[in-house]
């Protein structure tokens, strides 16, 4: 009785047994060499297949040629109307007549201008509004939401503002590309800006730049992947603005084209525009890809990608 009133009064524990720790030998994993640290044989370890560059390029390209080959196997046995759908190779011969008639490479050299010059002015604004309302509250106070009211308005409700501007004109088909251009160029600028790390700011004036100097070395460098990314947007919807410019009076361009087939139901031809702008879209951001790969071959990202 007094011994059970000890024990449970706390007074008196019964003795524990003294345990020793168990050493168990866990192998140690280094992602650095593998060969020393995975327990099991040579012959039984799975390799991660790796690709280079030219099996990366083939690879992509592999989705795109399934889709043509079913497209022109559907068309062959009939699932396909002609009428709603050319066979691929009828687009094909479509485009080499186009092309011995002189009439698609102008047309496609009309429409490239047009478009150079209204990403060129776009770009060129859209740059220098992100510039100054990444740089300043003032800037942005003043500007950034009447910038993003126009922004909010559609291609096809300006158009018939931009008749009565323009008239008939180019004018009419530039002003609409550059204004498609200019909105994913300054809101991707104005991004930029504001997410470089203060810290390397505060860096750069500790080591003595100035103002030119920090906007030139340290805030437009970090800026630049978010600035390319806009281009790379911009050249898209520049292509969209045009389609959209090309169905005022005109008599030259890819969009003149489509709506000339439209009118006499040639199907082909539509398609064969629709190709054009998708392979022009492929062709500009490969070079929008080319410029990532060059300007930001500092950045360890954009580097490690450039290696493979």
């Amino acid at each position: 009785m007094v011994g059970s009133t000890f024990l449970h009064s706390g007074r008196l524990r019964p003795r524990q047994r003294h345990r020793e720790p168990i050493d168990v030998a866990i192998p140690y994993r280094n992602s650095s060499d593998a060969r020393l640290t995975d327990p099991r044989p040579v012959g039984t370890r799975r390799q991660t297949p790796r690709l280079d560059a030219r099996g990366l390029l083939i690879l992509s390209w592999l989705a795109p040629f399934a889709v043509v080959i079913a497209w022109e196997w559907l068309a062959r046995t009939g699932w396909l109307s002609p009428q709603a759908l050319p066979a691929p190779t009828r687009v094909a011969a479509t485009a080499w007549q186009l092309i011995e008639d002189g009439r698609l490479l102008t047309d496609l050299g009309v429409s490239l201008l047009r478009a150079a010059a209204g990403f060129a002015i776009g770009g060129g604004i859209g740059f220098a509004l992100g510039t100054a309302v990444g740089f300043s509250r003032l800037a942005e106070a003043l500007l950034d939401r009447s910038i993003q009211m126009v922004r909010a308005v559609p291609f096809l409700a300006l158009l018939p503002l931009v008749i009565v501007w323009f008239g008939v004109d180019e004018g009419g088909k530039i002003f609409l590309v550059a204004l498609g251009v200019m909105f994913p160029i300054y809101i991707n600028t104005v991004l930029g800006i504001r997410q470089v790390d203060p810290k390397l700011v505060e860096l750069g004036r500790v080591t003595g730049l100035g103002g030119w100097g920090l906007v030139r070395r340290i805030i437009l460098p970090g800026a630049m992947p978010s600035i390319l990314a806009g281009v790379r947007y911009a050249l898209a919807v520049a292509w969209l603005a045009l389609v959209v410019a090309e169905t005022i009076a005109t008599t030259r361009g890819i969009g003149f084209l489509a709506m000339d087939a439209r009118e006499f139901l040639q199907t082909d031809v539509i398609v064969l525009t629709i190709v054009v702008y998708a392979a022009i879209g492929v062709l500009s951001d490969a070079v929008a890809r080319a410029l990532e790969r060059r300007w930001l071959a500092w950045h360890p990202n954009y580097a490690a990608g450039a290696k493979r």
